[in-house]
């Protein structure tokens, strides 16, 4: 990254495509007349090149942060894509997901004429990374985990030419199990809780520094809660799928789900992140606030996003599969939104062998007031492209 900020052009983007699924779920317009219509935005430099940079998030649309900004203030191409669920992952089925990042690339290699692309997954989009490369090398998808056909070996996934993984989590399961709060006994009456689990209570019997053996059951108890949560969606879907009515699909709320150790004792995963804190704020608040990770969901949408064990875009599980591609990992080592554990999780599974690895002392999820660090994780991304023949 230099010290002259490139001169660039938002330009918007709209990608239209058919859609025969036999289930569709609601999502406003983003979704009518038999058609999926994608809406973007292309950073792009007054310089040409034959490389674009992509950011797809799976709910949320990324052209308003730093990271896509400093991209292209270094002039770089960036095309933000958003898929058919912008800001509501209420009915957010992750396999179709997939499929909307594949129009993408395609948009970006066919009609944008760029001969490089390459992934860039930034938090949640790193897991979406993961899956798509790893379904566009090796696919195996052809089902939801609720049993709806999206047929990811039929759909012509192409690979990215290059991942890069930035201040990104496991998956949207994954880390929504390490934030649920394991003391809700009934998921219709949140004021029911278990005490020995209820760690933001000043009666509560454990208080930070925990001990491991307590961790442990509580780690226990969060699994057990998605898996509660996982096994009565199944049971539900069949229910209505059995009374073959109108009814196909039923909302529910999912209480108290920013709920971790980690927040308030830095001795479990230590890194450089501040000791209570999340990255949308008093984690207590947010516990039990309006808004949250999977506040408000839906049957099918829950068990392909947000189930522990049913989901497909585990990140670990899908970085195995990856095998060809090159990939750039970069933790931000005082990330409030990403566990210290995750990405060397991550780099463990990638089966690539063309792998690097990058970690920033003290650099936190936004990079909010950090310049000179997000200065450091553009200039890495550079010279990798540069490295890995991706950019001029």
């Amino acid at each position: 990254m230099t010290d002259q900020t490139s001169t660039w052009q938002r330009v918007p983007l709209i990608v239209s495509f058919p859609e025969t699924a036999k289930y569709s779920e609601t999502y406003g317009f983003a979704g009518n007349s038999g058609r999926v219509n994608l809406e973007g935005q292309l950073l792009r430099p007054a310089t040409p090149s034959r490389t674009v940079y992509v950011f797809m998030h799976p709910t949320s649309t990324l052209q308003l942060l730093p990271m896509p900004t400093a991209l292209a203030d270094a002039g770089l191409h960036v095309l933000c894509a958003a898929s058919r669920y912008p800001k509501n992952d209420a009915a957010l089925i992750m396999e179709k997901v997939a499929i909307d990042l594949g129009k993408w690339l395609d948009h970006a290699r066919g009609e944008l004429g760029y001969e490089k692309v390459v992934l860039v997954g930034w938090s949640g989009g790193g897991s979406l990374s993961l899956f798509y490369q790893a379904q566009a090398e090796n696919p195996t998808v052809t089902h939801t985990p609720a049993g709806d056909k999206v047929n990811l070996v039929e759909a012509g996934l192409k690979p990215a030419d290059g991942v890069i993984f930035i201040a990104a989590h496991l998956s949207r399961a994954e880390t929504l199990t390490e934030w649920l709060d394991p003391s809700v006994l009934d998921e219709l009456d949140p004021d029911r809780r278990d005490p020995e689990f209820d760690i933001y209570s000043p009666d509560c019997p454990h208080q930070p520094p925990y001990t491991a053996e307590f961790v442990a059951r509580f780690r226990a108890a969060q699994v057990a809660r998605n898996r509660k949560i996982t096994q009565w969606a199944l049971d539900m879907l069949a229910d209505l799928k059995r009374k073959a009515s109108f009814e196909q699909e039923r909302a529910f709320v999912v209480h108290r789900t920013m709920c971790d150790v980690r927040w308030f004792d830095g001795s479990i995963d230590p890194n450089d992140r501040a000791i209570g804190r999340s990255y949308m704020g008093d984690p207590r608040t947010v516990n039990v606030g309006p808004v949250g990770l999977a506040r408000f969901t839906t049957l099918r949408s829950w068990l392909s996003q947000w189930s522990y064990d049913l989901s497909n875009a585990k990140g670990p599980m899908n970085a195995a599969l990856i095998r060809r591609s090159p990939v750039l990992q970069i933790e931000n080592n005082a990330d409030e939104a990403v566990p210290a554990t995750h990405n060397p999780a991550i780099w463990n599974a990638l089966a690539t062998a063309n792998k690097e690895y990058l970690k920033i002392p003290k650099a936190t999820h936004y990079y909010l007031g950090q310049p000179e660090l997000l200065k450091i994780c553009i200039d890495r991304v550079t010279d990798w492209s540069r490295r890995q023949g991706l950019l001029d």
